[in-house]
């Protein structure tokens, strides 16, 4: 159970924070009694890390729960995702600087492709790359609906952005992606009667999307996922007292960060040197950074083990760069687990890695896997629990009563 009124407990410091995330971390064995994604890689780097700290294993929402990056994100952050339940569209359209107000409905958009019976065959249109998608999403700004206005913006390779303002929306809605190829795009269904305006409204504008889109060889249809409105969720800088930076690629990654009102940082380049690199330049000016790696999920719901030890091996090459830095602590994990073996997020627990010099009571686990991590220290705990072990080991917490 987490400590529910950590402010209280807050004290000035002047110690530096790292939560190193690598989304989709947790792996499986491609076959039985083999060794994970995490534990086939070879990260030095990594082990001593693990020799000189702690292990741990999260569990983002509960046990036998799969969570989307979104809540998973929040769990990390401190904000508990069943309370704070934020869709994923609020979250790619403020990646990629659009406004949500309260009262505005955001979606992301997937572009998809189906075969000449309406079919899903692809539901990542062969993750079209992005100077492809562009010009879609460009063709998709002409659509048009009564009574409201509609603004759409690109993220990344099959992803786009769409808010819908006006009055009366509301985003109960169910998405439209079937989460499986072999089947038609679902409609855009209301949950409750009070959203049945709305989702008549994005049938309409799925309708129009669908005739532009009808000629194109792999992205001729889309779905929709994560229909949302601005939770106005407490300032990460207030529930903390710190200044916090985001370093991410993924405009998703950026929009769950700027909602809690971290600032977001440029990144030239998208390699995790590349974003160690910009820490480093904005060291001096903030007390925690959030480190977002993204290809380690891509590659897992891919199915391509291979792909996703190659990137959990280049972090661990790059962080002698971090580490340099002299970090108070610095965290390094996953939002959830994605396994190569099953291509998608899953419900495992998540490989959980803490590293303080001056606090840290080390265990007896000397290398950073899932096995090592199931054995650790600090044992199985909700990722909820991140933030006040953060706080705590950098010496940012007093003692609690008399």
């Amino acid at each position: 159970m987490t400590y529910n009124n950590i402010t209280s407990l807050l004290t000035p410091a002047k110690t530096k924070i790292v939560l190193l995330v690598m989304d989709g971390l947790g792996g499986l064995p491609m076959q039985a009694g083999g060794l994970t994604e995490l534990e086939t890689a070879k990260t030095p780097n990594m082990d001593r890390l693990a020799a000189e700290g702690m292990l741990g294993q999260t569990l983002p929402i509960d046990y036998g729960v799969t969570p989307g990056s979104g809540p998973a994100h929040m769990s990390l952050f401190g904000y508990d995702p069943q309370k704070y339940e934020v869709g994923r569209g609020v979250l790619e359209a403020l990646g990629v600087g659009m406004y949500v107000h309260s009262g505005d409905v955001a979606v992301r958009g997937n572009f998809c492709t189906v075969d000449a019976s309406g079919v899903i065959t692809d539901r990542r249109a062969g993750r079209i790359p992005t100077e492809e998608a562009m010009p879609l999403v460009e063709k998709l700004k002409a659509i048009q609906l009564p009574g409201v206005t509609l603004e759409i913006k690109h993220v990344k390779e099959h992803r786009f952005a769409l808010v819908m303002r006006g009055e009366g929306l509301l985003p109960d809605l169910e998405e439209t992606d079937p989460q499986r190829t072999g089947v038609a795009p679902l409609p855009v269904v209301a949950k409750t009667p009070e959203a049945e305006k709305t989702a008549e409204l994005f049938n309409q504008w799925v309708a129009e999307a669908r005739k532009i889109l009808a000629d194109q060889p792999k992205a001729n249809c889309l779905t929709l996922r994560g229909f949302a409105t601005d939770p106005r969720l407490e300032p990460f800088k207030d529930r903390y007292n710190l200044r916090a930076a985001c370093v991410a690629v993924y405009p998703m990654y950026k929009g769950v960060s700027s909602l809690v009102g971290m600032d977001i940082l440029d990144v030239d380049g998208e390699t995790p040197d590349d974003e160690f690199k910009v820490v480093e330049r904005a060291w001096n000016d903030y007390d925690f950074f959030f480190i977002h790696i993204k290809k380690t999920d891509s590659y897992g719901e891919d199915g391509n083990f291979d792909a996703k030890v190659h990137v959990i091996e280049t972090v661990d090459e790059a962080l002698p760069r971090l580490l340099k830095l002299n970090p108070d602590v610095l965290i390094v994990t996953g939002d959830h687990s994605t396994p190569a073996k099953l291509k998608s997020h899953s419900w495992h627990p998540v490989p959980y890695l803490l590293w303080a010099p001056d606090t840290v009571r080390p265990d007896d686990q000397n290398c950073f896997g899932e096995t090592a991590c199931a054995r650790g220290g600090l044992g199985t705990i909700n990722s909820l629990e991140s933030m006040p072990l953060a706080l705590a080991h950098a010496q940012r917490l007093t003692k609690f009563g008399a």
